[in-house]
């Protein structure tokens, strides 16, 4: 009995290391997206659109990873012209963070110059990746 006990502790155990390393692998990537013409705008930001392309962040207020984030994306918008960075509290926005799908904080989308979503991380991402995107955006 006692045997069965262990078995199923080193299953539970490896089934959760697995899960812990595909999560980190795809934490903060920033993947394509298609959402077809869907825009966002200044009246939905809350802010102006960026005249290249905007870095858009939902975070919550508890987040830590989301202030790391925020330093990346504020770092990248001061390196490139013409690229802005809007926060947006997850909660307080939270009919735009079901419309979108956001499942997480920080969430990063990275828009072009009319709004459409190019890119988007679910997690923190790294500041040579978003720079990369913005590349593909502007």
């Amino acid at each position: 009995m006692e045997t069965t006990g262990l078995v199923v502790c080193a299953a539970v155990l490896a089934a959760a290391a697995a899960f812990g390393l595909v999560r980190r692998r795809r934490d903060g990537r920033l993947k394509v997206r298609d959402d077809g013409e869907r825009a966002l705008g200044a009246a939905e930001l809350g802010a102006e659109l960026g005249e290249r392309a905007t870095l858009v962040q939902f975070s919550s207020a508890f987040c830590q990873p989301c202030r790391a984030t925020r330093r990346t994306l504020s770092e990248v918008a001061a390196m490139v012209d013409g690229v802005s960075h809007v926060e947006l509290d997850a909660e307080e926005r939270l009919e735009l963070v079901r419309e979108l799908g956001i499942l997480r904080t920080p969430t990063v989308l990275v828009l072009d110059a009319r709004g459409r979503v190019v890119r988007r991380a679910a997690g923190q991402p790294r500041k040579a990746d978003v720079i990369a995107a913005l590349g593909e955006a502007v």
